[in-house]
């Protein structure tokens, strides 16, 4: 079974609303993808840029609206929250434009940086950068992924639905570990 009727039709939808929300599983994968000819790396670059862009935007305006009662009322955000006031009294700008790369503070940063004094404006125009190097950056790291993984194993389209399968796994297997972490504590 192919994934290239499904890729034709929802592929670039997809990396970008999986980028909507979270993301660098998807933007590995589609990267992947695209080494395999499937996608147009360019193609999932953009996509990847208009949903981290689009989500973003949509997270640092419940900032603005709620505030920081939205965090308060999330322990596991609100702990999250304090890292990034102490990373935004130094380094705003770098903030604004790097926290995609940092883990344990991409998914709350939006959200303080809309309850914080940034401006929104600022917030467009860096959030702007930030998402497209984030975009190039991690979809250039699954097409070369691809690439690498062709040299070791010779033709990779006969291992590539394996190949996603393990990357989602690892994906949810992530993720769950997060949940059952989130819970314990």
């Amino acid at each position: 079974m192919s994934p290239a009727p499904w890729l034709e039709h929802y592929g670039y939808a997809g990396v970008l609303i999986g980028t909507f929300f979270e993301g660098e599983t998807i933007l590995v994968i589609a990267g992947f993808l695209a080494h395999q000819g499937y996608m147009k790396l360019i193609g999932v670059i953009g996509a990847a840029f208009a949903g981290a862009m689009l989500g973003d935007q949509l997270y640092f305006y419940i900032g603005r609206w709620k505030g920081r009662a939205f965090i308060a009322a999330r322990p596991a955000l609100d702990q999250q929250r304090q890292r990034v006031d102490t990373l935004l009294a130094r380094h705003q700008n770098a903030l604004i434009v790097g926290f995609r790369f940092v883990y344990g503070i991409r998914t709350v940063t939006p959200f303080v940086l809309g309850a914080s004094a940034v401006s929104a404006l600022r917030f467009l125009l860096l959030n702007a950068a930030g998402a497209l190097l984030w975009a190039i950056v991690i979809g250039s790291a699954g097409f070369y992924f691809g690439a690498a993984l062709e040299t070791v194993l010779g033709r990779v389209k006969d291992y590539e639905l394996l190949i996603i399968a393990v990357l989602l796994g690892i994906a949810v297997a992530l993720w769950l570990y997060r949940r059952w972490s989130r819970v314990k504590r």
